[in-house]
């Protein structure tokens, strides 16, 4: 074996024992019906789980609110995100000091921000809901038809840096001769945003919303400190529901199908992403 392959070969043994074999035994455990109740009686199902849960309307549900979650939440991170880096690239005082504001909430761990809305939003304690009762505006942020949105809005407003980061990132590395030529060929502001910088940032913005699509789907904290699923199953995302089928009902070999599920419709979509985005 040559010097090369011996020196990767502990990180390769490493990346095995902490990747490989909790991924392998998910697989088996979701061919079972493996339960944690029932350790001593594992039953082999084949693909009883996978077929089971496509027709299971509680997953259904949730992947459904996943999916809406995910297209909202990211959508207006994408738009916010652009539009503030536009804005702070004209910045000229303040700039820095605008920044480190602007970047603080990406830095806050997801569930102390959950927590804090739940506090703030709440309609009986909440400072929020005060403040616009004072004008005249009565709004139950975490009733059935407003909560999924919501949990968007908290989303957008601690991931909304994430997208302003890279993109400023992406402005600032733009060369500026395709800009000198749109201002003497006369081009309006928003004729060159739409024909130079858009173009030029594409690879920037697919690379971002591929990004945060990938962690929207794995949204869990906000739904476990806020809503817990509720009311009803308006706010039960694919994770919460993972978490509920094989921790409170101990049913261990579907909830690992539905991980599996989950991880090949991701793959589609970033796949799809990708193909969308590449189009001229």
């Amino acid at each position: 074996m040559s010097l090369r392959y011996r020196l990767i070969l502990p990180l390769t043994l490493l990346l095995a024992a902490v990747m490989a074999y909790p991924l392998v035994f998910s697989a088996w455990i979701s061919l079972h019906d493996y339960r944690l109740t029932r350790l001593y009686d594992v039953r082999f199902r084949g693909l009883d789980n996978y077929l089971f849960i496509f027709g299971d309307a509680p997953f259904l549900k949730a992947m459904t609110n996943t999916l809406m979650f995910v297209a909202g939440a990211v959508s207006l991170e994408l738009v916010l995100g652009l539009g503030l880096a536009l804005l702070l690239q004209r910045l000229v005082r303040f700039q820095n000091f605008a920044r480190a504001v602007l970047l603080a909430p990406m830095f806050i761990t997801p569930i102390a921000v959950g927590l804090m809305f739940r506090f703030m939003l709440s309609s009986e304690l909440g400072v929020i809901p005060h403040y616009l009762r004072l004008m005249g505006l009565g709004v139950d942020w975490f009733n059935a038809d407003l909560a999924l949105f919501s949990l968007m809005l908290i989303d957008a407003w601690q991931w909304t840096p994430f997208m302003l980061l890279m993109f400023l990132a992406g402005l600032e590395a733009l060369p500026r001769s395709p800009f000198e030529a749109a201002k003497v060929d006369g081009a309006s502001p928003w004729m060159t945003f739409w024909h130079v910088t858009l173009p030029m940032l594409r690879p920037v913005i697919l690379v971002a919303l591929i990004i945060r699509a990938l962690d929207a789907f794995k949204v869990f904290e906000y739904v476990y400190a806020i809503t817990r699923g509720g009311p009803g199953d308006a706010t039960e995302v694919i994770l919460f529901h993972i978490y509920k089928t094989g921790f409170r009902f101990f049913r261990m070999g579907e909830a690992a199908a539905m991980a599996f599920v989950l991880i090949a419709i991701t793959l589609v979509l970033v796949v799809i992403l990708y193909s969308a985005m590449q189009r001229k």
